[in-house]
């Protein structure tokens, strides 16, 4: 018998249901998900998600409120480069030079 969720992932349980498109960003976004990510404390790859938004370091102990699906969002990324006074470049501007 052949492997049947050899293209489609995690998103193979939910069959033919709910369109191509949608279960592609569902793969796309659980595939990123269960990665292990680096610690913001101890700068190790260890990190795993616990509950949404919740993350913990399985090394430092470290428990955080991160995105939902990844620990640190863009959004998250450009609203801390603002609260630091840090410059934010925006794609436009790497272009241009």
């Amino acid at each position: 018998m052949s492997k049947r969720t050899k293209k489609v992932g995690t998103s193979g349980r939910y069959s033919s249901r709910y369109g191509v498109k949608s279960r592609t960003i569902v793969r796309e976004i659980e595939g990123q998900q269960r990665l292990r990510h680096s610690c913001p404390q101890c700068g190790q790859k260890s990190v795993q998600r616990k509950s949404t938004s919740i993350w913990e370091c399985s090394k430092c102990g470290n428990i955080f409120a991160g995105g939902a699906y990844l620990p640190e969002t863009p959004s998250g990324v450009a609203a801390e480069k603002i609260l630091k006074g840090l410059p934010n470049k925006t794609p436009v501007e790497e272009e241009s030079l």
